[in-house]
Order: structure tokens, then sequence, then C-alpha cells
């Protein structure tokens, strides 16, 4: 044996079971963070399975069956109000090509009478709801109802409205015109806006990319974070070199999609092929109990999109996910209910 080797083996053998152990005991190096609330089930754009999607009456409905989590996204209209709505152009939603930013708030159309369900293909939602509905009027109806809400695009008007309407701005009313830069002179309003909505901690930041992220941290950082595909890729990376257990993680929920609904109802490439191989693959990586129970003693929610069949709300629990995010919350309560399973918040 040659003497690198007579040090190395030692040394690597000593990293990998101080690896082990404090993937299982994190604790030790980390101070435990509790939860503000735990995810058992999120309503994917407001529950868009049964009643049409974003819309105030399929968050009631969501609501009703007791969802722990609205999940949305926004968009920015031309007179700088935030509106809950997937797309940026409006056709596939209302049959009118254009963009969001394009239109005033009042001028936006209604949506369609029917729409596809994108992760249940060949299923459609309807509802005699069909109007667009402003982040602010959800946070006025469900003003302690835990949101994330994820920003479509790089528009730092958009991050610093929904900072406004989250706890960091005017109240309403306040006569400062809407898309006003923060400055001290506003400070009184600030506060009166933070009390009044005081939706820090329940107000998630989501963004597939890291420098939308950034932004969104920068511009408020006390509410919590969720992993960016980027990131995501760093902590499976981390947990197969052996390093997860040493480094930080500052967000507190980690979205990700379950690998077997890859080539069913999610299909990330145009190539059959391809999308078999990311299944399995993905499957490998990601669906690992010590990965997930890891995540969750260091104060890591994992929930998992977004599944609209009983086979994948079980694969996902199998497996120690915190949650699921369905389009169908009628069904998530339903399977969670008949299993005692709930919401549990520290």
């Amino acid at each position: 044996m040659s003497l690198s080797l007579y040090y190395a083996l030692p040394a690597l053998g000593s990293y990998a079971m101080l690896s082990i152990f404090f993937l299982r005991w994190p604790h030790l190096l980390h101070t435990p963070r509790a939860p503000t609330f735990r995810v058992r089930l999120a309503a994917h754009r407001g529950g868009s399975g049964e009643l049409l999607e974003s819309t105030m009456e399929a968050m009631e409905n969501s609501m009703a069956q007791r969802s722990d989590l609205l999940e949305l996204d926004c968009q920015l209209t031309r007179d700088k109000v935030v509106v809950v709505s997937h797309d940026e152009n409006l056709y596939r939603q209302s049959g009118l090509n254009r963009d969001v930013g394009s239109l005033d708030f009042e001028d936006l159309p209604l949506y369609k009478e029917e729409l596809e369900v994108y992760f249940s293909p060949g299923h459609f939602a309807h509802g005699s709801d069909r109007r667009m509905v402003r982040l602010e009027d959800l946070f006025q109806r469900f003003p302690r109802t835990p949101m994330s809400v994820e920003i479509k695009g790089n528009n730092e008007e958009l991050i610093r409205e929904v900072v406004l309407q989250a706890g960091l701005g005017r109240p309403p009313g306040s006569g400062e015109r809407p898309g006003s830069p923060i400055t001290s002179s506003s400070s009184s309003q600030i506060a009166d806006l933070v009390r009044r909505y005081d939706r820090n901690e329940i107000t998630i930041w989501a963004s597939e990319n890291r420098s939308v992220m950034k932004k969104c941290k920068a511009a408020n950082p006390e509410m919590p974070l969720s992993f960016t595909i980027s990131r995501g890729f760093w902590v499976l990376l981390s947990y197969y070199l052996g390093l997860l257990p040493f480094i930080p993680i500052p967000e507190k929920f980690f979205f990700c999609f379950l690998p077997n609904i890859i080539n069913r109802t999610y299909f990330p490439f145009s190539c059959s092929c391809l999308n078999q191989l990311s299944a399995v693959v993905s499957k490998w990586l990601i669906m690992r109990k010590s990965l997930i129970r890891h995540l969750e003693k260091r104060g890591v929610q994992v929930v998992f999109w977004c599944l609209n069949e009983e086979s994948d709300f079980e694969a996902a629990f199998g497996v120690g996910a915190t949650g699921v995010m369905t389009d169908y919350p009628t069904a998530l309560r339903h399977y969670l209910d008949n299993r005692g399973l709930a919401a549990q918040t520290s």
C-alpha cells in the first residue's frame, strides 16, 4: 500500500462516518428551526382541478378543505396591480393574446368557461367565478393563511409590489402612487401595513431562478425561502458527496416534483425517451428517506408536486414528505383524514 493510500483511506473512512452520523443527528451541528406552520395539503393554483385556477372561488373551495397552503403565481399589470396568474400571456386562460403587463387591472379579460388541468391532461375545470384576483384581495380574505408566492420572470417591480403588500409597504388608500419606491418618509405607512397584514412569516418566496430569488431575499429577508432549481441540485450533490450535514441551509421549503409523475402527467422534455430516463434517474436520486428526514430535522419542509392521484399521495408520504401539492384538495383531504394525517403547528 502506498503512503498516500495509507493516510487517505482512514481519512475517508472517518469523513464517511462523521457524515453519516451528522446526517442522522444534525441538531448537534445546527440549531433546530421550529416551523411557523406545517404543510400537509397545498392547493396548486388554488386548487385548479376542482374550479377555475387562481380564482377566489377556487381559493374558497380549497380553504373549505382545510388547505394548509395556497400556491400562487403572480404577474404585474400595466397600472402596477399584482394579480394572481400563472401565465404572463392571457391566451390560454382567456383567449385574448395579450400579456398581463400590457393591460390595466380593470381591463383584464374573464377566464374561459373551462380550463384544462395541466397536471391531469384531458380533465377540465369549470366555475362560476371567472375573474382574475388581486394578491391583496387574497391577503385580506385569508389574513392568516400561508401562501407561496412564485415570481414569474425577472420583474423587480413585481417583487417590490409583492413586498409592499406582504408587509413592507403602504396600506391601501395611503395616497401614494402604486409602484413608487419605498422611502424613509413612508416609514409610518410601512409600519401600518406590517401591523395590518402581518404576513412576513407566512408568505413564502418561490422562484425557479436563482437571480430572482436573490432579489426577493434582498427585498424582504424576513419571508421564508424555497429552493430554486440550482439550489435543489446543489442539495442533492451535497447529499451524495456527504457534505450536506455540514453546509448551512437558509431555505425552509423544498418544493420538488415527484419523479413518479414524469412521462405520465408531467413531461419536462419533448422526447419520450428522455422523459423515461429522467423518471428513472430522478427517482433514484430524490426518493431517499434519509435525505428527506435530514431536511426535515434541519427545518426544511419537503412538499412534492403536483400530485392528483392517491397512488402518488402514497408514494410521497411513504418516503417521508411533509406534504403534497395538488390540483384536487378535496381528494387529498379525504386521503389525509382517512389515514389520520394532519398538519401540526409547532
